[in-house]
């Protein structure tokens, strides 16, 4: 058995993502559900693992955090042109 929480929220989210969260069954922000742990779950969990923190139920051990994965920083490396 897996518990699946949604950490980060849909919003912002490419539609398929925001598809593949509704089918695992997540609502909202650390809505908490368990699944069995089937091939399909984990391909699942896999395409949106930036957004859960999973936890195997049966070893206690922490499977994917959404809290230890860096995300992107948006930088400005914009330099306007130079005038001659």
């Amino acid at each position: 058995m897996l518990r699946i929480e949604l950490f980060r929220s849909v919003i912002g989210q490419h539609p398929r993502n925001r598809k593949t969260v509704a089918a695992l069954g997540l609502r909202k922000p650390h809505h908490v559900l368990e699944k069995e742990d089937t091939p399909s779950i984990r391909g699942m969990i896999h395409n949106v693992a930036h957004m859960l923190i999973v936890t195997d139920l049966t070893s206690g051990e922490v499977i994917v955090d959404a809290r230890k994965i860096k995300r992107r920083t948006l930088t400005r490396d914009h330099k306007p042109p130079e005038t001659h």
